[in-house]
């Protein structure tokens, strides 16, 4: 599926879901706090909520993070041998916390707007739920993919539920944060591997169009 073609889709998928345009500034947050660690704050909140009703409706307990660290650079947690490292979000298994740097998240939401930050922490939620429900992958990319789709899953839900708010304006907000973190060549079998610009915003349509169950 081309570029275009996936643009178009996530297009008429947030316009149909929310029944209005696609999320830009001045602030998804329905409280109007348009700044950035506000931003951190609600996608970090909003976003346990969206998955302890989810685990609830389940018949699973939801168990928050121990943790949410952010860092800059170099200098961050640990997550057993492997170092933190720059311009990064990760999840970490071990101790059961998140952790981005700061700096980094912040450019890209002042270069590319709110979307990214409701991106990037719905995206690393997910594989904090997929240590929870100890879902087994034979590659790397395909737990990659499963988090862009819960990431997408996870802001459809807010905007359903009014949590967040969807507004007329830039439809590249999210397609451009998805973008930025796509790998340049398809290589399946690379351990590293996290999918093509075009593959991570087709698995992030597919869970906002279609929900958790899809993904």
């Amino acid at each position: 599926m081309g570029r275009a073609l996936v643009a178009a889709v996530l297009t008429l998928v947030l316009v149909a879901v929310s029944g209005c345009g696609v999320i830009r500034r001045p602030s998804m947050d329905r409280a109007g706090d348009d700044t950035f660690e506000g931003d951190v704050r609600t996608a970090r909140t909003l976003t346990e909520q969206f998955w302890r009703a989810q685990f609830e409706a389940s018949g699973r307990i939801y168990r928050p993070i121990a943790d949410f660290i952010p860092y800059s650079g170099r200098f961050g947690p640990s997550c057993g041998d492997e170092p933190a490292v720059p311009n990064n979000a990760f999840y970490c298994p071990i101790g059961h916390f998140i952790a981005f740097d700061q700096d980094w998240l912040e450019s890209l939401w002042s270069e590319m707007g709110d979307g990214s930050v409701y991106v990037i922490i719905p995206h690393e939620f997910g594989h904090a739920v997929q240590a929870q429900l100890r879902t087994g992958f034979e590659l790397n990319i395909q737990m990659e993919l499963q988090a862009d789709c819960y990431a997408g899953a996870t802001l459809a839900g807010l905007v359903n539920s009014g949590s967040l708010i969807a507004e007329e304006g830039d439809d590249d907000e999210l397609l451009l944060s998805l973008a930025a973190a796509g790998d340049p060549t398809d290589d399946w079998l690379d351990p590293s591997a996290h999918g093509t610009a075009e593959q991570r915003q087709a698995s992030f349509a597919t869970g906002y169009q279609k929900g958790v169950g899809a993904c």
